[in-house]
């Protein structure tokens, strides 16, 4: 089964209509500990503020039993956009500690001439440490993007593909079985459908 975790905040009814869109009968909704105890693949979403996402998340006690399915059971999890930056230790944009899944940190994105903040729109990725994610990506496609802030890898082997805007930012990654992505696959059309499709088919 793949879960998208419900804890009240993300586009959880998007995700859940694209996977099936891709064909991806199994999948849930939920933010029960037994829907994650048996669930093969979690999908961690984000909307708002990386402190109330991470309030949220901690509120429903959760976490432990996420940590052991991810970190010990080596269970496959995306996170999407602030879910992405929930992976990382911290985030610019509040004082809660993050999950440390991944050894990162999100920054708020500098405003100068050619990159306005927010970051909106759609843009190419460019895979650079074959990720599944991006096995039926080509080079033309594109995802859409919004976003204040960016994460930034300790390690360059978690970086799994980088994006332009006004200069080159991570916009995946990846170490092991622990994804992520700034952009929303969810509302990036025929792409976003395939990415959300490898996930489910290839990780």
């Amino acid at each position: 089964m793949n879960l998208v975790i419900d804890y009240g905040v993300g586009n959880v009814a998007s995700i859940r209509k694209m996977l099936l869109k891709a064909g991806i009968d199994d999948v849930a909704v939920s933010g029960d500990p037994a829907a994650v105890e048996t669930a093969d693949r979690l999908i961690l979403p984000g909307v708002g503020a990386f402190d109330d996402a991470m309030g949220r998340l901690r509120a429903t006690g959760l976490v432990p039993l996420l940590e052991r399915r991810v970190l010990e059971e080596n269970v496959p999890v995306l996170g999407i956009c602030l879910g992405m930056h929930m992976l990382g230790r911290r985030s610019d944009e509040g004082q809660a500690e993050g999950l440390g899944w991944i050894d990162a940190e999100t920054v708020a994105i500098e405003a100068r001439p050619g990159r306005r903040v927010p970051h909106i729109g759609w843009n190419t990725v460019r895979d650079v440490n074959g990720s599944p994610l991006f096995t039926d990506i080509a080079a033309d496609d594109r995802f859409y993007f919004l976003h204040s802030f960016e994460i930034r890898c300790d390690d360059p082997a978690d970086v799994a593909a980088r994006s332009e805007y006004g200069e080159t930012f991570e916009c995946a990654v990846r170490r092991g079985n622990i994804h992520g992505v700034q952009f929303h696959p969810e509302k990036s059309h025929g792409a976003g459908l395939r990415l959300l499709e490898s996930f489910a088919r290839n990780t």
